[in-house]
């Protein structure tokens, strides 16, 4: 999952373009995206967009997520229940605390997917929405199966904290909401799952994009959230190994295996342990090797 690009459920028009801009991920917005009264027609059309894709192949279809409305608004049971007997990869939770909402979430997804669907579907958290949520952060670990990935957010955070704002001058996030990034990459990769990038709201700031698509790669992300098509074949790009970094890996993974159960090898005049090899291994998995 490189790029998951958010589509509100209740536009056919941008259902249609975000479907055709090459994500990997589509995830239909039921949240934040929908105003309150528009969410029953949003169901609907939902319904309706996911009965009409039923019949395409895997092969020319990103996976298909739903966001739901947080667990909190009494509204999660009916954004469920418009999936009811469809096929869908998985559900996004947004402003979960902790292992408990995915568990819980869990048991709901499991009264609705189709029988030979069973246990299939899949859990996007957004995971640092709230202050409280940061202190849920370690319990992921115990999330169960269907747990997929963590997300971190910075706009519902900002308003829970009361931050006056969440980025500086220079477009970077603030210390609080970098602390809760850092976290949330710690918490995906001790729970083995993926860690996702949040959006970056200035879909005309191609730049500051790309900036921020490098640090998310840099720090150890996998994918990035995306909230405009545009913002699509930048993350896909930037997020798929190079070939150079795909041959140095297989490289390294290769001269490890030739040199049997050994702690340390020596390549190309480079002492390398078994941290550059779970490095490489890694590396080349997101490449499909």
């Amino acid at each position: 999952m490189r790029s998951l690009l958010f589509v509100p459920a209740d536009s056919t028009r941008k259902i249609e373009k975000a479907l055709a801009c090459g994500a990997d991920v589509i995830i239909f917005d039921l949240e934040d995206s929908v105003a309150a009264a528009a969410k029953p027609a949003a169901r609907e059309l939902l319904r309706e967009t996911l009965q009409g894709l039923a019949d395409r192949s895997q092969a020319e279809m990103p996976r298909l997520y739903v966001r739901v409305n947080a667990l909190d608004t009494g509204l999660t049971a009916a954004d469920l229940e418009c999936l009811r007997g469809l096929r869908v990869d998985g559900i996004m939770l947004p402003k979960a605390e902790g292992a408990g909402c995915v568990r819980r979430l869990s048991a709901m997804i499991g009264g609705v997917e189709p029988s030979d669907h069973r246990g299939a579907t899949r859990i996007i958290v957004v995971a640092t929405e709230t202050a409280k949520a940061i202190f849920g952060l370690p319990s992921y670990a115990s999330a169960g199966p269907r747990l997929a990935a963590l997300t971190w957010g910075a706009e519902d955070l900002r308003a829970d904290i009361g931050a006056r704002d969440n980025r500086s001058p220079d477009g970077r996030h603030t210390e609080p909401f970098r602390l809760a990034r850092s976290l949330c990459l710690f918490a995906a990769v001790a729970a083995g799952v993926e860690p996702i990038d949040t959006v970056f709201p200035n879909f005309r700031d191609e730049a500051g994009f790309k900036q921020e698509c490098d640090e998310a790669l840099r720090d150890g992300f996998t994918g990035k959230m995306a909230i405009h098509p545009d913002q699509v074949p930048i993350i896909n790009e930037m997020f798929s190994p190079s070939p150079q970094a795909v041959a140095r890996a297989q490289a390294i993974v290769d001269a490890f295996a030739a040199a049997g159960d050994a702690g340390v090898i020596g390549l190309n005049g480079e002492m390398l342990d078994r941290p550059h090899l779970l490095h490489a291994q890694r590396l080349l998995a997101r490449a499909g090797r």
